[in-house]
């Protein structure tokens, strides 16, 4: 993944490839300072989804806040943020969508019938 603005210090090589989804309803910015020679900070909207590459010693900084103030409301390990690791909440597999796949379509129309009729 290309990071034109400020890429990771060449000599560094556990680089990883991470992914944070914005939750709230707030803008918020991602930073992350615990890397030396290397600046890294994104606005993330509400709902976003940032893909970014780190070291896996990084910290990733969650500022939420207004206009003129952020408040610090989460401090997050990079290797936690590893795409396709069993770490990342997108990667894992749902129990309720893997129950709605093993169902049959009459089967769910038949209880929304049902759910319909008692209201």
């Amino acid at each position: 993944m290309s990071q034109t603005l400020d890429p990771i210090p060449n000599e560094e090589s556990d680089r990883i490839l991470c992914s944070y989804i914005n939750l709230t309803n707030q803008i918020q910015v991602a930073r992350i300072t615990n890397v030396p020679n290397w600046y890294f900070e994104r606005v993330v909207f509400p709902g976003q989804r940032l893909v970014f590459e780190s070291l896996a010693f990084g910290i990733l900084e969650i500022h939420t806040g207004m206009m003129a103030s952020a408040i610090l409301s989460d401090s997050i390990p990079c290797d936690r943020l590893i795409v396709g690791d069993s770490g990342d909440p997108s990667s894992q597999s749902n129990s309720k969508s893997t129950d709605l796949k093993n169902v049959s379509a009459p089967k769910i129309n038949q209880s929304l019938k049902q759910k319909v009729r008692t209201l």
